[in-house]
């Protein structure tokens, strides 16, 4: 029987796990410059707004969150969100990618993305929860030369 979303934490992010995190990023984003322990700590140093999934205290996935500016002209930017495989299509990346849209909204932040172009599944999520294409960045992806899509979404005002 497989585990629901329900059963995941989402919780902030522990600098315990960013291990963990490098190495989910080597599984996920191995064939592209997956990021490291280090870059990971350094994106806590700066004060980016990070996320983890938590099911029975055990990282399962991640998501990084920059937001700059104020209101009106806030900016947001979704620096990453990674699952671990075996957790994958149970709800675990839809709820970090909620969590993290719940913050920029806060700011009143438009908040813009870059997907892989043939990451079809993540697209999907993506529209799903207001994002567009609104343009494409020819070998974003290195060093696999991958082509990214960039998406944004506008605000949500709070009601």
């Amino acid at each position: 029987m497989s585990e629901s979303v329900t059963e995941v934490e989402v919780l902030k992010l522990r600098r315990a796990d960013l291990r963990r995190c490098a190495q989910l990023e080597q599984v996920l984003f191995g064939g592209d410059d997956p990021w490291s322990k280090s870059a990971f700590s350094s994106e806590l140093d700066q004060g980016h707004y990070y996320l983890g999934a938590y099911l029975d205290e055990r990282l399962i996935g991640y998501a990084g969150l920059a937001v700059n500016g104020r209101p009106p002209h806030a900016e947001a930017e979704v620096h990453t969100i990674g699952v671990d495989p075996e957790h994958q299509g149970r709800g675990v990346g839809k709820a970090l990618l909620r969590a993290l849209l719940t913050r920029a909204d806060e700011h009143r932040a438009t908040t813009f993305l870059e997907v892989r172009t043939d990451n079809e599944p993540a697209i999907a999520m993506y529209r799903a929860h207001g994002f567009e294409i609104v343009g494409l960045r020819p070998r974003y992806y290195q060093p696999s030369g991958a082509d990214a899509h960039t998406m944004r979404r506008e605000a949500v005002e709070a009601s």
